[in-house]
């Protein structure tokens, strides 16, 4: 019997569903930095809090298809509902 290293996964659609927290913070040189610390190197950056936030969720949906093609492990956001607030 062979063993795989790969994890058996929901639908794809099942992961686009998901809600991860956001973590959205100024950038020392203008504009904006964001990041999704529940799926690894998900982060980008914008001009402004909307196209951040716009980049955000077009790097969050590729980081998940491309897991998904692979068949990496696509960690579940956290079920705590606090999220981190930092002021600007």
């Amino acid at each position: 019997m062979s063993t795989s290293n790969k994890t058996k996964l929901e639908s794809l659609e099942f992961y686009l569903g998901l809600k991860y927290p956001i973590t959205i913070y100024p950038d020392d040189q203008g504009g904006y930095v964001s990041e999704i610390k529940h799926l690894p190197g998900c982060f980008t950056q914008g001009e402004t809090i909307e196209e951040t936030l716009a980049n955000i969720d077009d790097a969050r949906k590729l980081w998940l298809e491309t897991a998904y093609e692979y068949g990496d492990h696509i960690p579940l956001p956290s079920t705590n509902i606090m999220g981190e607030v930092e002021s600007f």
